[in-house]
């Protein structure tokens, strides 16, 4: 029987080709482990590229895998495809079999024949393969076009050659590529072929790809502008074929939207709009289609770890949560919603990525708290823009200023796509480079921390007469000799500086760090003949820039003065081992909590570091233990920390970590120490023995999904740890033991403690039972009052529970009545009330109280029956406690 759902089709296709000898593959994750030029993993072969380029080998040769995959391109409208569309998506899955070396064309297209006309049973007459015809002085994949012609039987109306553009592949403009197959369906009630080649329509009739083959069998090299194709040793095979797409035709679907996973998550939002969905092209069924797409994409990317940010990997699935947020509040939805929907998604694809299980609350929290942030500022964001379009039509303009569109992202938090698409509803455009111009300008504002934004074309003028940069020897020294060539004060360039004067120095060379990736600057000093400079900051306000701030100690220093930088060596010390700690730390987080937990933000000082990261709930007592031992062992192990300097590409053959967000050249420093490899241009240690004892002061979150350590190396460490000793010292003399006996003596306190709360509790319920007759004796004040029982008394009692206690027993031996006890605790009076439940429809005890509660200078409240009250003026407690009366009476 034709599997119809997308479990079905993706077990069948694993199945399938596991049983011709390919290695079934656990999908990789969809943020690339090893290519920060790359947002997103978006396509089966990624994690095979370094198989297919002969830099990784594998125990196998054939392999087939479920891809989870994200294709969302940084073009300002990428995303508006999806709803409107019957078979975009953000996020999809991509099913695959690959050859390595091992078998060509002719099986390739045998499989996929196979596959799909007798596993899931295709009607032959529904389908269409193409082939590469020759293009660009590259010839025709004739031997394709027999193959398929022998496996299909079709002729040249069913076998249709194509050009570059969509059946030629390569991996870049040099390296493996190669001709490709691809196989349509025809979706629509009547096969058309003359239709092959046309868009589908928005119900989703016409041609849909549902399968690629690449057969890659050259290698691509340039020479003085010259493309040349040499064929490969070892021909390989990627293919792709698209999971939602593959279930929709197997379901009879014309929508990817109506299988089961998307339509279930489309039918989720609509409960939650109040709305039907009914699969149309209508306004309302787009905006659910959006919700269910963006949601699963949203759900993916929290559980690795990606949260909503203003850059990189992060600020796309901010795009996206806005976007779908946006179409929530279309809908008419007045609370937060996503994070429901992202449950669904864990819900039903919890079973086969059990990760979104693992990570559900993470998931539901950043959701919840990205959601609840857009909607503080979604109405006033809206707002302005209805008052730009009232002044554009006013004007006789359809273009929204581009510094608005970016007041509204830097304000109001709207990604410009969503204001492009808010723009399209009402007929008007957005001026997208006046936009990126003013992001422009942000970003040079913002990018270095520190620097005097006046002073930024004055650094713009050093740097650009020194077009290779001020070389930085720092890695290797603490000292240096070299020249001054620049020299600032008050925001200008000056020739000298004299005694006592605040400025800033640029030398030809430096070995001072400028402050850059979480490492604060280096401090020291530079002399000349004639003046000394205290430099007390080291910054970077321009790529290849170092500028020494401080103040002038002694003399005059003039630009063209030789002089003597010397770095303050043991601050740089305690930094180096801050810094390498947070390597270890990095790699010990991922050890214990998961591949989740990863870098978004440090700080590495002399006295401590900052380490924050992505993880979804408080690290416990044994996982801080845990962690701390790991690092621990590696710095009692003495690793040596190798600095490599290599191509971005072979630092990334090598497994080096790389965060997305850091800006890398094409050529990078690789940092290894133990079982940590990294991308850092910081000072390190030289050994991780060096680093010392390594020791985490506090862990906390500071952010939905974002958690926060403080620890302390070396010196840090030992006086933090005499710190604790200290204090525990102190505590164990004040409890007349010793520091070693320290938690028996607690222990025995606590009992004690907790005994003689008990006897206070028995001895106040005594008290406020009278004991022997007391009660009886203030029963005996009790008055008629417009013929109705009214006592007020005050008592010694002084917890709050007991003195409830006296006040309900009071009143049950009264009957039906209104009784009031007062007492002082800790210097404030403290009053109970209570009536009779028989009476509260004449008498609330809330009421009452309050006007009593105002003449000890405080208030009060409570249930009709019960309420409560509290002051500070102790010397008016009989006044108020006597006022009951005439509170009843009035």
């Amino acid at each position: 029987m034709r599997p119809s759902s997308s479990a079905d089709v993706r077990r069948a296709f694993l199945e399938f080709f596991k049983n011709r000898g390919h290695e079934v593959v656990k999908s990789s994750s969809v943020v690339p482990s090893n290519d920060p030029t790359l947002l997103f993993v978006n396509a089966g072969m990624v994690q095979f590229k370094d198989v297919f380029t002969g830099r990784e080998q594998r125990a196998y040769r054939r392999a087939t895998s479920s891809q989870k995959c994200i294709r969302i391109s940084g073009k300002h409208n990428d995303l508006e495809a999806v709803g409107p569309s019957p078979r975009h998506h953000t996020f999809f899955e991509m099913l695959g079999n690959f050859s390595f070396g091992d078998y060509f064309k002719a099986d390739a297209i045998a499989f996929a024949w196979d596959f799909l006309t007798n596993v899931l049973e295709l009607p032959k007459e529904r389908l269409i393969c193409t082939y590469f015809k020759g293009e660009e002085g590259i010839a025709e994949d004739s031997e394709a076009r027999e193959i398929w012609r022998r496996v299909t039987g079709f002729g040249d109306e069913r076998i249709r050659g194509l050009g570059m553009s969509d059946n030629f592949w390569q991996m870049g403009d040099t390296g493996p590529c190669g001709p490709s197959s691809e196989i349509y369906y025809f979706n629509g009630p009547a096969v058309d072929l003359d239709a092959f080649g046309q868009e589908q329509t928005p119900e989703g009739f016409g041609w849909v790809e549902i399968w690629n083959l690449v057969f890659m069998q050259f290698e691509r090299s340039i020479t003085d502008g010259v493309a040349t194709l040499t064929p490969l040793p070892a021909p390989s095979v990627d293919t792709g074929a698209g999971l939602e797409r593959l279930t929709s035709v197997c379901a009879g679907q014309l929508s990817n939207y109506d299988t089961d996973i998307l339509h279930r998550l489309a039918e989720t939002a609509a409960a939650l709009a109040n709305k039907q969905y009914g699969g149309t092209t209508s306004p309302d069924d787009v905006s659910l289609r959006v919700i269910a797409d963006h949601a699963r994409t949203t759900a993916f990317l929290i559980a690795e770890g990606v949260v909503p940010d203003r850059t990189g990997r992060e600020y796309v699935l901010r795009r996206v949560m806005r976007r779908a947020i946006r179409h929530g509040h279309r809908l008419g939805i007045e609370k937060p919603f996503l994070h429901e929907v992202a449950l669904e998604v864990v819900q039903l694809m919890g079973d086969v990525y059990p990760e979104l299980v693992e990570r559900r609350a993470l998931i539901s929290s950043v959701t919840l708290a990205e959601e609840e942030r857009f909607r503080q500022t979604i109405e006033r964001g809206l707002g302005l823009l209805e008052e730009r379009f009232d002044d554009m039509k006013a004007r006789g303009t359809t273009v929204l200023d581009g510094r608005d569109a970016f007041q509204l992202y830097d304000t109001y938090g709207f990604p410009l796509d969503l204001t492009e698409v808010i723009c399209g509803e009402r007929g008007y455009t957005v001026d997208t480079a006046g936009y990126d111009a003013a992001l422009a300008e942000a970003r040079e504002r913002s990018e270095f921390k520190g620097v005097d934004q006046a002073a930024l074309p004055v650094y713009a003028e050093v740097a650009a007469a020194l077009p290779e940069g001020v070389r930085f020897v720092g890695y290797d020294r603490d000292r240096a000799e070299g020249r001054i060539v620049a020299l600032l004060a008050n925001g200008a360039r000056v020739s000298e500086v004299s005694e006592g004067a605040a400025c800033e120095l640029v030398a030809e060379l430096t070995p001072f760090y400028g402050e850059a990736g979480g490492q604060v600057g280096d401090l020291g000093r530079i002399t000349s003949p004639n003046g000394e400079l205290t430099v007390e900051d080291t910054l970077r306000p321009k790529t290849g820039l170092f500028v020494h701030r401080g103040h002038v100690a002694r003399g005059t220093l003039r630009v063209g003065d030789a002089v003597d930088l010397a770095v303050d060596v043991a601050r740089r010390e305690r930094i180096r081992r801050n810094h390498s700690a947070t390597h270890l730390l990095h790699f010990a987080l991922r050890q214990v909590l998961g591949a989740h937990a990863q870098q978004k933000g440090s700080l590495v000082g002399p006295d401590r570091l900052r380490f924050d990261f992505t993880h979804s709930r408080a690290v416990t007592p044994e996982e801080l233990a845990r962690i701390e031992e790991l690092v621990n062992e590696r710095t009692l192990g003495n690793h040596p920390v190798r600095t490599e300097v290599l191509t971005m590409d072979e630092a990334r053959t090598r497994g080096a970590m790389m965060i997305f967000e850091e800006k890398y050249g094409d050529v990078v420093r690789m940092l290894t120490m133990a079982d940590s490899t990294e991308l850092c241009g910081g000072t390190h240690a030289r050994a991780t023995g060096d680093i010392g004892l390594f020791k985490i002061v506090s862990e906390q979150g500071i952010a939905a999904g974002v958690r926060r350590i403080l620890a302390v190396t070396g010196e840090g460490a030992l006086e933090h740890v005499r710190e604790v000793e200290g204090a525990l010292a102190n505590v164990a003399r004040a409890a007349k033991t010793t520091p070693a006996a320290l938690l028996d003596r607690v222990e025995k306190l606590v009992l004690h403690e907790r005994a003689l709360e008990k006897q206070v509790e028995e001895l106040q319920k005594k008290l406020a039972s009278g004991g022997g007759g007391g009660v009886d004796g203030l029963l005996a004040k009790a008055r008629d009052v417009a013929g109705v029982k009214v006592l007020g008394v005050r008592s010694a009692v002084t917890d709050r529970g007991a003195l409830r206690e006296l006040a309900e027993q009071l009143r049950d031996k009264l009957g039906d009545s209104v009784v009031l006890v007062g007492s002082e605790a800790e210097g404030k009076a403290q009053l109970v009330l209570t009536v009779s439940k028989s009476l509260t429809s004449r008498f609330r005890a809330g009421d009452l109280i309050r006007g009593i509660a105002e003449i000890v200078g405080g208030s009060g409240g409570g249930r009709p029956d019960m309420a409560q009250a509290g002051g500070t003026e102790i010397g008016k407690l009989d006044e108020a406690i006597e006022s009951v009366y005439s509170g009843v009476a009035g």
